[in-house]
């Protein structure tokens, strides 16, 4: 057989194309006018922000992604490394303030320092990887159109409520009997409303820098520059902060965490102060001795217990918000 005579093999697909599919794919398109709307709509469209709206209602893609999350996280959040680093801290600090007395006031204080110190800046820094880490997947996933920014941070949100919570209540009730703190149910269970509560504010500081930044290397740099400020000026090492760097001792999630967890172990200052001899400031005519004058000064504070609470709730939410706008911005 020559060339000429062999079939043209493009040309009988072609033929028979026309002659069999081309009429049946014809008919389904004339049947359906409005595919081309439906396919738009199920692809979500955009608003004026950029925030897409996809099928399916806000409740389900919260549910949803927030099922992703804790699917992928749970082995991370109870990584057997973390666990380990937690518990492990929790035996040493507890064996190391084992027993203390009430009225080592300053070995008690390094102990609740302590605490501050290690629960903001281990929430923080694992927080800051979130959005970097998840940059390119959010990014391909809401251009098209799976999401909302909206539900999609609500699930991070709530999903750190469940996850990240769990390693300080666990790090809380083994160190505090250990070490015998301020004994009763109620003065633990307040211990440990002030802790969970401060971890969720330094997550917030965290997922903040996070979003703005959005590179992971240089969001570390910072979260850990600015943690380190926060202990710097958290009350233990320093008490008379510089005039210049007053105000960055109230915007520190230290500061109010270390003033709370004194005021539960020591209440106003009026009891131990009592037991060494000394009277409350404010019912004494005369000049306190230095000691009794340090005492006062490290236990009592200038801020109340309520201002504080209300501090870290306002810093528990405002972070958020401020990664959120951020997110808004990819």
């Amino acid at each position: 057989m020559t060339e000429r005579e062999k079939p043209n093999v493009k040309q009988t697909l072609a033929v028979a194309y026309n002659t069999l599919l081309a009429p049946n794919v014809k008919t389904c398109i004339d049947a359906a006018p409005s595919l081309g709307e439906n396919m738009r709509f199920v692809k979500t469209r955009e608003n004026e922000h950029g925030i897409t709206s996809g099928i399916t209602t806000w409740s389900s893609q919260l549910c949803i992604l927030l099922h992703r999350l804790l699917k992928e996280r749970r082995h991370e959040s109870f990584d057997a490394l973390r666990v380990f680093q937690v518990i492990a801290s929790s035996l040493l600090s507890g064996l190391m303030w084992w027993h203390s007395d009430y009225r080592d006031v300053h070995d008690r204080l390094g102990l609740l320092f302590f605490i501050s110190i290690f629960w903001g800046v281990i929430p923080s820094f694992n927080a800051v990887f979130t959005f970097p880490q998840e940059r390119a997947i959010f990014t391909r996933e809401r251009s098209s159109g799976m999401y909302t920014l909206s539900s999609y941070f609500m699930a991070h949100v709530i999903g750190s409520l469940s996850m990240e919570l769990v390693l300080p209540a666990v790090f809380l009730t083994l160190t505090y009997w250990m070490v015998g703190l301020r004994p009763g149910l109620v003065p633990f269970l307040l211990t440990l409303f002030v802790l969970l509560l401060y971890v969720l504010a330094s997550q917030g500081l965290g997922l903040a820098l996070g979003a703005a930044i959005m590179d992971a290397k240089k969001a570390s740099t910072i979260v850990t520059v600015t943690m380190l400020a926060f202990v710097l000026t958290g009350g233990y090492y320093v008490n008379k902060v510089p005039y210049g760097m007053v105000w960055m001792k109230y915007i520190s999630t230290t500061f109010y965490c270390y003033r709370l967890l004194i005021a539960i172990q020591y209440g106003n200052g009026d009891e131990i102060l009592r037991m060494f001899g000394c009277e409350p400031k404010r019912t004494q005519g005369t000049a306190m001795t230095a000691g009794c004058r340090f005492m006062e000064e490290e236990v009592v504070g200038d801020i109340g217990m309520w201002t504080s609470v209300s501090v870290l709730f306002f810093m528990f939410a405002s972070y958020r918000v401020l990664a959120y706008l951020a997110l808004r911005r990819i």
